[in-house]
């Protein structure tokens, strides 16, 4: 029986190869040598309960009458290998835990890694092929000393964005209009191109010598 035990808990997988179902065939083995361990103990308990330290000799010396002698040191001899080999077993079970763990670990950084290399590709990709954002309007005229005049507007730009005002949400004049209004004395974020460049200006509506809160006149573009 020891030799069965020892026999069965021989080396554990690779790093490399190790799988869930090696992880489940030691513990399938673990639990196989505790079965055999237990079966054994029961042997000793059938034994007047001699356990694994009791003696096997009468106080004269001779060995005992009441017990099977050969089939308790037997017994004991079993428990002491299978314990051995449960605990090599369970060195085992750590380890290829250890193992899918720290393989799980590195997967999943590398697939982290990979999304960010992937997610930045193709927003680099995007940008190269899309160009510079379309536009929807663009500015022609502007009051010297105006809010506009002041952020930087030019006349001729085209606006790409205005605050939360884009290619995409763009309906009318309206929506600009709204977003002033919304706005006085905040500072909106402009985006324009200009001679085919884009550029990032910070314009703030605010009440002024002139007529309304810019001080430039925007009229949409026609596509």
């Amino acid at each position: 029986m020891s030799e069965k035990g020892a026999g069965s808990s021989g080396g554990s997988p690779q790093a490399s190869s190790v799988t869930v179902s090696d992880v489940q065939e030691l513990i399938r083995r673990k639990e196989e040598i505790e079965a055999q361990i237990k079966a054994n103990y029961d042997v000793l308990e059938s034994q007047k309960g001699v356990g694994m330290h009791e003696p096997l000799v009468d106080c004269e010396g001779y060995p005992r009458s009441d017990v099977d002698v050969y089939q308790v040191r037997t017994a004991r001899h079993n428990i002491v290998c299978l314990q051995n080999d449960h605990k090599a077993v369970m060195k085992q079970v750590e380890e290829a835990l250890h193992q899918l763990h720290a393989r799980d670990k590195e997967k999943q950084a590398r697939d982290m890694a990979e999304a960010r290399q992937e997610a930045m590709s193709l927003g680099l990709s995007q940008r190269e092929g899309l160009g510079p954002p379309q536009a929807f309007a663009k500015v022609n005229s502007i009051s010297p000393g105006s809010p506009a005049s002041i952020a930087g507007l030019q006349v001729d730009d085209e606006i790409a964005e205005f605050g939360s005002v884009n290619t995409q949400n763009f309906q009318s004049l309206q929506n600009i209009s709204s977003v002033v209004q919304h706005s006085e004395g905040r500072p909106l974020n402009v985006t324009v191109i200009r001679r085919g460049e884009r550029h990032q200006l910070r314009l703030v509506p605010t009440r002024w010598a002139g007529k309304g809160l810019l001080g430039c006149n925007i009229v949409p573009l026609q596509r």
